[in-house]
Protein backbone atom coordinates (compact mmCIF):
# COMPACT_ATOMS: atom_id res chain seq x y z
CA UNK A 1 0.00 0.00 0.00
CA UNK A 2 2.96 2.09 1.22
CA UNK A 3 4.95 1.59 -2.26
CA UNK A 4 1.86 2.48 -3.90
CA UNK A 5 1.54 5.46 -2.59
CA UNK A 6 4.83 6.67 -3.02
CA UNK A 7 5.52 5.48 -6.22
CA UNK A 8 7.10 7.96 -8.13
CA UNK A 9 9.50 9.64 -5.68
CA UNK A 10 12.12 11.42 -6.94
CA UNK A 11 15.05 13.09 -5.64
CA UNK A 12 17.03 15.27 -8.21
CA UNK A 13 18.20 17.47 -5.00
CA UNK A 14 20.02 14.21 -3.85
CA UNK A 15 21.52 13.51 -7.18
CA UNK A 16 23.61 16.73 -6.52
CA UNK A 17 26.91 17.03 -4.99
CA UNK A 18 27.05 15.51 -1.36
CA UNK A 19 28.58 18.65 0.07
CA UNK A 20 24.72 20.12 -0.31
CA UNK A 21 23.07 17.97 1.93
CA UNK A 22 23.96 14.96 4.57
CA UNK A 23 22.21 11.39 4.23
CA UNK A 24 20.01 11.12 7.43
CA UNK A 25 17.10 9.12 8.26
CA UNK A 26 14.18 10.20 9.90
CA UNK A 27 14.34 9.13 13.91
CA UNK A 28 11.24 7.13 14.49
CA UNK A 29 8.84 7.90 17.36
CA UNK A 30 6.77 6.09 19.78
CA UNK A 31 3.39 5.95 19.54
CA UNK A 32 2.23 7.88 16.32
CA UNK A 33 -0.77 8.62 15.67
CA UNK A 34 -2.75 10.03 12.78
CA UNK A 35 -3.80 14.10 13.29
CA UNK A 36 -4.96 14.84 9.64
CA UNK A 37 -4.08 13.82 6.17
CA UNK A 38 -5.03 16.89 3.53
CA UNK A 39 -7.05 14.57 1.81
CA UNK A 40 -7.37 17.67 -1.16
CA UNK A 41 -3.55 18.31 -1.37
CA UNK A 42 -2.76 14.21 -2.20
CA UNK A 43 -5.17 14.05 -4.48
CA UNK A 44 -3.27 16.95 -6.32
CA UNK A 45 -0.05 15.34 -6.28
CA UNK A 46 -1.36 11.93 -6.98
CA UNK A 47 -0.97 10.15 -3.94
CA UNK A 48 -4.06 7.72 -1.90
CA UNK A 49 -5.04 9.73 1.29
CA UNK A 50 -6.18 6.62 2.55
CA UNK A 51 -3.58 4.55 2.30
CA UNK A 52 -1.47 7.18 4.27
CA UNK A 53 -3.89 7.20 6.59
CA UNK A 54 -3.40 3.84 7.54
CA UNK A 55 -0.90 2.17 10.19
CA UNK A 56 1.54 1.53 7.47
CA UNK A 57 1.11 5.12 6.04
CA UNK A 58 1.17 7.05 9.10
CA UNK A 59 4.62 5.00 9.83
CA UNK A 60 5.99 7.42 7.16
CA UNK A 61 4.79 10.32 7.90
CA UNK A 62 6.02 10.01 11.65
CA UNK A 63 9.35 8.52 10.48
CA UNK A 64 9.45 5.04 11.52
CA UNK A 65 9.58 3.41 8.15
CA UNK A 66 11.16 4.84 4.81
CA UNK A 67 9.03 4.80 1.87
CA UNK A 68 10.55 2.76 -1.03
CA UNK A 69 12.34 5.41 -3.38
CA UNK A 70 12.78 8.15 -0.64
CA UNK A 71 16.53 8.79 -0.32
CA UNK A 72 15.90 11.12 2.69
CA UNK A 73 18.28 13.91 3.27
CA UNK A 74 18.52 17.33 5.47
CA UNK A 75 19.76 20.38 3.35
CA UNK A 76 22.24 22.60 4.13
CA UNK A 77 22.06 26.55 4.42
CA UNK A 78 23.41 29.47 6.03
CA UNK A 79 21.44 32.50 6.88
CA UNK A 80 21.20 35.89 8.25
CA UNK A 81 18.79 35.57 11.70
CA UNK A 82 17.88 39.17 12.39
CA UNK A 83 20.77 40.73 10.67
CA UNK A 84 23.18 38.52 12.16
CA UNK A 85 25.03 35.79 9.70
CA UNK A 86 25.06 32.13 11.10
CA UNK A 87 27.70 30.54 8.98
CA UNK A 88 25.94 27.14 8.99
CA UNK A 89 21.94 26.46 9.70
CA UNK A 90 20.66 23.78 7.66
CA UNK A 91 17.74 21.20 8.39
CA UNK A 92 18.05 20.85 12.01
CA UNK A 93 15.13 19.10 12.40
CA UNK A 94 13.87 17.97 9.00
CA UNK A 95 14.25 15.94 6.37
CA UNK A 96 13.62 16.07 2.47
CA UNK A 97 12.04 12.38 1.29
CA UNK A 98 12.09 13.22 -1.98
CA UNK A 99 10.01 14.88 -4.36
CA UNK A 100 6.80 14.01 -6.60
CA UNK A 101 5.34 15.12 -9.85
CA UNK A 102 1.92 16.08 -9.16
CA UNK A 103 -0.95 15.39 -11.81
CA UNK A 104 -0.35 19.06 -12.68
CA UNK A 105 2.62 17.86 -13.91
CA UNK A 106 4.37 20.32 -11.18
CA UNK A 107 7.39 18.92 -9.30
CA UNK A 108 7.50 19.43 -5.45
CA UNK A 109 9.46 18.32 -2.34
CA UNK A 110 7.82 16.39 0.39
CA UNK A 111 9.80 17.11 3.74
CA UNK A 112 9.23 16.10 7.41
CA UNK A 113 9.28 18.06 9.69
CA UNK A 114 10.30 17.51 13.11
CA UNK A 115 11.58 13.97 12.23
CA UNK A 116 14.64 14.06 14.40
CA UNK A 117 18.06 15.32 14.99
CA UNK A 118 20.45 15.71 11.74
CA UNK A 119 24.15 16.70 11.37
CA UNK A 120 22.74 20.35 11.46
CA UNK A 121 20.34 20.44 14.77
CA UNK A 122 23.56 22.19 16.91
CA UNK A 123 22.58 20.48 20.09
CA UNK A 124 18.73 20.83 19.42
CA UNK A 125 16.40 17.38 19.91
CA UNK A 126 15.39 17.85 16.07
CA UNK A 127 11.48 17.79 17.09
CA UNK A 128 8.45 19.76 16.74
CA UNK A 129 5.38 20.28 19.25
CA UNK A 130 2.08 19.43 18.92
CA UNK A 131 1.78 23.43 18.98
CA UNK A 132 3.52 25.04 15.97
CA UNK A 133 2.24 21.96 14.17
CA UNK A 134 -0.94 22.75 14.62
CA UNK A 135 -0.03 26.39 13.57
CA UNK A 136 1.58 25.96 10.59
CA UNK A 137 -1.00 23.42 9.14
CA UNK A 138 -3.92 25.99 9.87
CA UNK A 139 -1.93 28.84 8.64
CA UNK A 140 -0.12 27.51 5.36
CA UNK A 141 -3.29 26.28 4.61
CA UNK A 142 -5.35 29.20 4.88
CA UNK A 143 -2.78 31.00 3.00
CA UNK A 144 -3.55 28.54 0.30
CA UNK A 145 -7.28 28.94 0.34
CA UNK A 146 -6.48 33.22 0.15
CA UNK A 147 -4.17 32.57 -3.01
CA UNK A 148 -0.81 32.97 -1.63
CA UNK A 149 1.81 31.12 -2.69
CA UNK A 150 2.81 28.65 -0.02
CA UNK A 151 4.46 25.98 1.31
CA UNK A 152 1.59 22.98 1.72
CA UNK A 153 0.32 20.81 4.81
CA UNK A 154 0.12 17.44 3.89
CA UNK A 155 -0.16 15.48 7.39
CA UNK A 156 -0.07 16.06 10.65
CA UNK A 157 1.10 12.88 13.27
CA UNK A 158 1.50 12.97 17.09
CA UNK A 159 4.56 11.19 18.17
CA UNK A 160 3.48 9.97 21.14
CA UNK A 161 6.29 11.11 23.29
CA UNK A 162 7.52 14.63 24.92
CA UNK A 163 9.58 17.20 24.11
CA UNK A 164 10.85 20.14 25.85
CA UNK A 165 10.99 23.97 25.66
CA UNK A 166 10.19 26.32 28.55
CA UNK A 167 8.18 22.71 29.90
CA UNK A 168 7.30 19.04 28.53
CA UNK A 169 5.06 19.39 25.85
CA UNK A 170 3.44 16.61 23.21
CA UNK A 171 5.50 15.63 19.99
CA UNK A 172 4.14 16.03 16.62
CA UNK A 173 5.33 15.53 13.15
CA UNK A 174 4.36 18.28 9.71
CA UNK A 175 4.71 16.56 6.78
CA UNK A 176 4.90 19.64 4.14
CA UNK A 177 5.10 20.09 0.52
CA UNK A 178 7.21 22.77 -0.98
CA UNK A 179 7.82 23.69 -4.67
CA UNK A 180 10.93 23.77 -3.50
CA UNK A 181 13.29 24.12 -0.04
CA UNK A 182 15.74 25.99 -1.53
CA UNK A 183 16.20 28.94 0.28
CA UNK A 184 18.69 32.45 0.07
CA UNK A 185 20.51 31.22 2.99
CA UNK A 186 21.30 27.92 0.88
CA UNK A 187 23.27 30.41 -1.76
CA UNK A 188 24.67 32.25 1.45
CA UNK A 189 25.89 28.97 2.73
CA UNK A 190 28.30 28.18 -0.74
CA UNK A 191 29.12 31.87 -1.25
CA UNK A 192 29.96 32.16 3.02
CA UNK A 193 32.73 29.10 1.32
CA UNK A 194 34.07 30.42 -1.46
CA UNK A 195 32.54 27.63 -3.43
CA UNK A 196 31.59 28.93 -6.67
CA UNK A 197 30.83 25.51 -8.47
CA UNK A 198 28.44 24.81 -6.06
CA UNK A 199 26.96 28.57 -6.75
CA UNK A 200 26.69 27.67 -10.39
CA UNK A 201 25.47 24.24 -9.84
CA UNK A 202 22.56 25.99 -7.77
CA UNK A 203 21.82 29.02 -10.30
CA UNK A 204 20.90 26.01 -12.77
CA UNK A 205 19.01 23.73 -10.79
CA UNK A 206 17.09 27.02 -9.20
CA UNK A 207 16.25 28.29 -12.91
CA UNK A 208 15.62 24.55 -14.15
CA UNK A 209 13.09 23.45 -11.47
CA UNK A 210 11.62 27.36 -10.96
CA UNK A 211 12.24 29.39 -13.76
CA UNK A 212 11.49 26.78 -16.75
CA UNK A 213 10.03 29.99 -18.76
CA UNK A 214 13.54 32.44 -18.70
CA UNK A 215 15.41 32.37 -22.01
CA UNK A 216 19.00 33.49 -20.69
CA UNK A 217 19.45 31.46 -18.02
CA UNK A 218 22.06 33.15 -15.77
CA UNK A 219 22.65 34.11 -12.23
CA UNK A 220 21.07 37.65 -13.30
CA UNK A 221 18.02 36.32 -14.62
CA UNK A 222 17.07 34.12 -11.47
CA UNK A 223 18.18 37.17 -8.98
CA UNK A 224 15.57 39.02 -11.09
CA UNK A 225 12.93 36.37 -11.09
CA UNK A 226 13.34 36.08 -7.27
CA UNK A 227 13.34 39.86 -6.45
CA UNK A 228 9.89 39.96 -8.85
CA UNK A 229 8.39 36.85 -6.81
CA UNK A 230 9.15 38.30 -3.36
CA UNK A 231 7.97 41.60 -4.15
CA UNK A 232 4.60 40.31 -5.42
CA UNK A 233 4.55 37.75 -2.49
CA UNK A 234 4.84 40.69 0.28
CA UNK A 235 2.31 42.64 -1.60
CA UNK A 236 -0.05 39.88 -0.57
CA UNK A 237 0.88 39.28 2.53
CA UNK A 238 -0.10 43.06 3.62
CA UNK A 239 -3.04 43.19 1.23
CA UNK A 240 -4.20 40.32 4.11
CA UNK A 241 -2.70 41.84 7.06
CA UNK A 242 -0.47 39.08 7.21
CA UNK A 243 2.55 39.48 9.54
CA UNK A 244 5.46 36.92 9.09
CA UNK A 245 7.67 37.53 11.67
CA UNK A 246 10.73 35.69 11.38
CA UNK A 247 11.46 37.05 8.10
CA UNK A 248 15.47 35.89 8.16
CA UNK A 249 17.20 35.00 4.86
CA UNK A 250 16.95 31.32 5.81
CA UNK A 251 12.98 31.91 5.36
CA UNK A 252 13.22 33.36 1.89
CA UNK A 253 12.36 30.77 -0.71
CA UNK A 254 13.91 30.81 -3.93
CA UNK A 255 10.68 29.72 -6.04
CA UNK A 256 8.61 32.80 -4.22
CA UNK A 257 6.64 30.76 -1.70
CA UNK A 258 6.15 31.52 1.97
CA UNK A 259 7.71 29.37 3.93
CA UNK A 260 8.46 28.80 7.96
CA UNK A 261 5.00 29.77 9.88
CA UNK A 262 6.65 30.05 13.10
CA UNK A 263 5.57 33.16 15.20
CA UNK A 264 3.43 34.63 12.00
CA UNK A 265 0.22 36.39 12.63
CA UNK A 266 -2.85 38.21 11.59
CA UNK A 267 -3.46 42.17 12.30
CA UNK A 268 -6.44 42.58 14.13
CA UNK A 269 -6.88 46.65 14.62
CA UNK A 270 -4.73 47.83 11.90
CA UNK A 271 -1.00 49.29 13.23
CA UNK A 272 1.43 49.40 10.97
CA UNK A 273 4.36 48.83 13.32
CA UNK A 274 2.55 46.37 14.85
CA UNK A 275 4.73 43.09 16.28
CA UNK A 276 3.54 39.68 17.70
CA UNK A 277 6.62 37.45 17.28
CA UNK A 278 8.21 36.89 20.55
CA UNK A 279 11.89 37.32 19.43
CA UNK A 280 11.80 40.43 17.05
CA UNK A 281 12.54 42.84 20.05
CA UNK A 282 13.41 45.63 18.18
CA UNK A 283 10.30 45.35 15.42
CA UNK A 284 12.98 44.32 12.55
CA UNK A 285 9.66 42.46 10.46
CA UNK A 286 6.66 44.50 12.24
CA UNK A 287 4.07 44.65 9.49
CA UNK A 288 5.46 47.92 8.11
CA UNK A 289 8.75 46.76 7.99
CA UNK A 290 8.17 43.44 5.63
CA UNK A 291 9.06 45.07 2.25
CA UNK A 292 12.25 46.65 3.54
CA UNK A 293 12.89 43.31 5.20
CA UNK A 294 12.62 41.38 1.71
CA UNK A 295 14.79 44.02 0.18
CA UNK A 296 17.58 43.79 2.54
CA UNK A 297 17.22 39.56 2.06
CA UNK A 298 17.31 40.32 -1.94
CA UNK A 299 19.99 42.40 -1.48
CA UNK A 300 22.24 39.24 0.65
CA UNK A 301 21.11 36.77 -2.56
CA UNK A 302 22.64 39.03 -4.92
CA UNK A 303 25.52 39.04 -2.81
CA UNK A 304 25.91 35.30 -2.88
CA UNK A 305 25.23 35.60 -6.59
CA UNK A 306 27.88 38.03 -7.30
CA UNK A 307 31.04 35.60 -8.05
CA UNK A 308 29.07 33.79 -10.88
CA UNK A 309 27.26 37.39 -12.28
CA UNK A 310 30.98 38.17 -12.19
CA UNK A 311 32.24 34.98 -14.30
CA UNK A 312 29.02 35.87 -16.72
CA UNK A 313 29.76 39.37 -17.19
CA UNK A 314 33.53 39.58 -17.68
CA UNK A 315 33.70 40.71 -14.14
CA UNK A 316 33.26 42.41 -10.65
CA UNK A 317 32.20 45.59 -11.45
CA UNK A 318 30.03 44.91 -14.49
CA UNK A 319 28.32 42.19 -12.09
CA UNK A 320 28.33 44.61 -8.78
CA UNK A 321 26.21 46.96 -11.41
CA UNK A 322 23.75 44.17 -12.83
CA UNK A 323 22.91 43.60 -9.34
CA UNK A 324 22.17 46.95 -7.90
CA UNK A 325 19.83 47.18 -10.97
CA UNK A 326 18.12 43.63 -10.75
CA UNK A 327 17.40 45.43 -7.09
CA UNK A 328 16.36 48.59 -7.67
CA UNK A 329 13.32 46.64 -9.39
CA UNK A 330 11.60 45.51 -6.38
CA UNK A 331 10.30 49.43 -5.23
CA UNK A 332 8.64 49.91 -8.23
CA UNK A 333 7.30 45.89 -8.56
CA UNK A 334 6.26 45.92 -4.94
CA UNK A 335 4.31 49.82 -4.84
CA UNK A 336 2.63 48.54 -8.45
CA UNK A 337 1.38 44.99 -6.71
CA UNK A 338 0.20 46.79 -3.82
CA UNK A 339 -1.56 49.61 -4.94
CA UNK A 340 -3.28 47.03 -7.78
CA UNK A 341 -4.23 45.28 -4.53
CA UNK A 342 -5.47 47.54 -2.88
CA UNK A 343 -7.68 49.32 -5.68
CA UNK A 344 -9.67 46.06 -6.00
CA UNK A 345 -10.23 45.99 -2.26
CA UNK A 346 -11.47 49.25 -2.51
CA UNK A 347 -13.79 48.38 -5.46
CA UNK A 348 -11.48 50.49 -8.14
CA UNK A 349 -11.28 48.23 -11.52
CA UNK A 350 -9.25 51.56 -13.24
CA UNK A 351 -6.34 52.96 -12.51
CA UNK A 352 -7.16 57.06 -12.13
CA UNK A 353 -4.33 59.74 -10.37
CA UNK A 354 -4.72 59.84 -6.81
CA UNK A 355 -5.86 56.40 -6.12
CA UNK A 356 -2.49 55.70 -4.15
CA UNK A 357 -3.30 58.68 -2.17
CA UNK A 358 -6.78 57.94 -1.37
CA UNK A 359 -5.58 54.37 -0.50
CA UNK A 360 -3.39 55.30 2.05
CA UNK A 361 -5.80 57.81 3.35
CA UNK A 362 -7.99 54.87 4.39
CA UNK A 363 -5.32 52.92 5.82
CA UNK A 364 -3.84 55.83 7.86
CA UNK A 365 -7.85 56.49 8.86
CA UNK A 366 -8.35 53.22 9.65
CA UNK A 367 -5.07 53.37 12.04
CA UNK A 368 -6.28 55.76 13.82
CA UNK A 369 -9.85 54.81 13.86
CA UNK A 370 -8.67 51.14 15.59
CA UNK A 371 -10.25 49.71 12.74
CA UNK A 372 -10.02 45.73 12.15
CA UNK A 373 -8.06 45.16 9.00
CA UNK A 374 -9.99 42.61 7.74
CA UNK A 375 -13.48 43.16 8.54
CA UNK A 376 -12.72 47.09 7.70
CA UNK A 377 -12.16 46.31 4.10
CA UNK A 378 -15.17 43.35 4.04
CA UNK A 379 -17.56 45.84 5.36
CA UNK A 380 -16.49 48.58 2.66
CA UNK A 381 -17.60 45.74 0.25
CA UNK A 382 -20.95 46.50 1.83
CA UNK A 383 -21.06 50.11 1.71
CA UNK A 384 -20.24 49.85 -1.63
CA UNK A 385 -23.73 48.63 -2.19
CA UNK A 386 -25.14 51.49 -0.05
CA UNK A 387 -25.04 50.05 3.67
CA UNK A 388 -22.13 52.11 5.40
CA UNK A 389 -23.44 51.57 8.45
CA UNK A 390 -21.14 48.62 8.94
CA UNK A 391 -18.27 50.15 8.14
CA UNK A 392 -18.70 52.96 10.05
CA UNK A 393 -19.11 51.59 13.13
CA UNK A 394 -15.71 49.71 13.25
CA UNK A 395 -13.88 53.35 13.59
CA UNK A 396 -14.05 54.73 17.17
CA UNK A 397 -15.00 58.18 15.87
CA UNK A 398 -17.49 58.02 12.80
CA UNK A 399 -16.21 61.29 11.59
CA UNK A 400 -13.22 59.40 10.00
CA UNK A 401 -14.88 57.32 8.01
CA UNK A 402 -17.08 60.25 6.96
CA UNK A 403 -14.33 62.53 5.78
CA UNK A 404 -12.98 59.61 3.32
CA UNK A 405 -15.82 57.78 2.38
CA UNK A 406 -17.16 60.78 0.19
CA UNK A 407 -14.03 61.10 -1.84
CA UNK A 408 -14.25 57.40 -2.38
CA UNK A 409 -17.96 57.26 -3.72
CA UNK A 410 -16.88 59.87 -6.19
CA UNK A 411 -13.95 58.00 -6.88
CA UNK A 412 -16.35 55.16 -7.44
CA UNK A 413 -18.64 57.15 -9.62
CA UNK A 414 -15.69 57.73 -12.33
CA UNK A 415 -16.20 54.14 -13.33
CA UNK A 416 -19.91 53.66 -13.55
CA UNK A 417 -20.27 49.45 -12.57
CA UNK A 418 -23.24 48.28 -11.02
CA UNK A 419 -22.86 48.77 -7.28
CA UNK A 420 -23.65 44.70 -6.98
CA UNK A 421 -20.88 43.67 -9.40
CA UNK A 422 -18.52 46.16 -7.31
CA UNK A 423 -19.12 44.69 -4.25
CA UNK A 424 -19.24 41.24 -5.46
CA UNK A 425 -15.45 42.00 -6.75
CA UNK A 426 -14.29 43.03 -3.62
CA UNK A 427 -15.74 40.52 -1.36
CA UNK A 428 -13.10 37.89 -3.61
CA UNK A 429 -10.39 39.90 -2.57
CA UNK A 430 -11.11 40.72 0.78
CA UNK A 431 -11.70 37.73 2.77
CA UNK A 432 -14.75 37.07 5.53
CA UNK A 433 -12.33 34.55 7.48
CA UNK A 434 -8.62 34.31 8.72
CA UNK A 435 -6.91 32.28 11.12
CA UNK A 436 -6.83 35.13 13.81
CA UNK A 437 -4.75 34.40 16.61
CA UNK A 438 -7.06 33.87 19.18
CA UNK A 439 -8.66 31.23 17.41
CA UNK A 440 -5.35 29.03 16.65
CA UNK A 441 -4.26 29.36 20.12
CA UNK A 442 -7.60 27.95 21.28
CA UNK A 443 -6.72 25.08 18.45
CA UNK A 444 -3.23 24.74 19.85
CA UNK A 445 -4.16 24.69 23.79
CA UNK A 446 -6.83 21.91 22.57
CA UNK A 447 -4.65 19.92 20.27
CA UNK A 448 -1.96 19.61 23.48
CA UNK A 449 -4.71 18.15 25.56
CA UNK A 450 -5.15 15.89 22.38
CA UNK A 451 -8.49 16.97 21.25
CA UNK A 452 -8.06 18.11 17.50
CA UNK A 453 -11.33 19.42 17.01
CA UNK A 454 -11.11 23.14 17.25
CA UNK A 455 -8.46 22.31 14.71
CA UNK A 456 -10.51 20.68 12.44
CA UNK A 457 -13.21 23.38 12.44
CA UNK A 458 -10.86 26.63 12.37
CA UNK A 459 -9.59 24.66 9.55
CA UNK A 460 -12.54 23.92 7.95
CA UNK A 461 -13.55 27.53 8.15
CA UNK A 462 -10.33 29.28 7.01
CA UNK A 463 -9.95 27.31 3.85
CA UNK A 464 -13.04 28.31 2.53
CA UNK A 465 -12.40 32.19 3.41
CA UNK A 466 -14.44 34.14 0.55
CA UNK A 467 -18.08 33.39 1.39
CA UNK A 468 -20.06 34.21 4.32
CA UNK A 469 -22.26 31.31 5.85
CA UNK A 470 -24.27 30.94 8.69
CA UNK A 471 -23.26 29.44 11.67
CA UNK A 472 -19.87 30.64 10.93
CA UNK A 473 -20.57 34.55 12.10
CA UNK A 474 -17.87 34.04 15.28
CA UNK A 475 -15.17 33.43 13.20
CA UNK A 476 -15.35 37.04 11.50
CA UNK A 477 -15.03 38.53 14.58
CA UNK A 478 -11.93 40.40 16.32
CA UNK A 479 -10.88 38.43 19.61
CA UNK A 480 -12.25 40.05 23.01
CA UNK A 481 -9.95 41.75 25.25
CA UNK A 482 -9.87 38.33 27.45
CA UNK A 483 -8.53 36.21 24.45
CA UNK A 484 -6.47 38.64 22.66
CA UNK A 485 -3.30 36.80 21.76
CA UNK A 486 -0.37 39.75 21.52
CA UNK A 487 2.63 37.80 21.15
CA UNK A 488 3.35 34.41 19.01
CA UNK A 489 6.69 32.07 19.42
CA UNK A 490 8.64 30.27 17.20
CA UNK A 491 8.83 26.40 19.00
CA UNK A 492 12.08 25.75 18.01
Amino acid sequence: MTDRVWFGFENSYARMPERMYARVSPVGVARPDLIRVNAGLAEELGLDAAALGTGVGVAVLAGNAVAEGSEPVAMAYAGHQFGHFVPQLGDGRACLLGEVVGRDGKRRDIQLKGSGRTPFSRGGDGRAAVGPVVREYVVSEAMAALGVPTTRALAAVTTGELVYREGALPGAVLTRVAASHLRVGTFQYFAARGDVEALRLLVGYALERHYPEVEVRTAGSLLAGVIGRQARLVAQWMGLGFVHGVMNTDNMTISGETIDYGPCAFLEAYEPGKVFSSIDAGGRYAYGNQANAALWNLARLAEALLPVMAEELGGPDAALAEARARLAEFEPEFHRARLAGLRAKLGLATEQEGDAELAEDWLERMARGGVDFTLGFRRLADAAEGNSAGVRGLFSDGALWDGWAERWRDRLGVEGRLSGERAAGMRRVSPAYIPRNHRVEAAIQAGMRGDFGVFEELLEVVTHPWEERAGWEAYMEPARAEERVERTFCGT
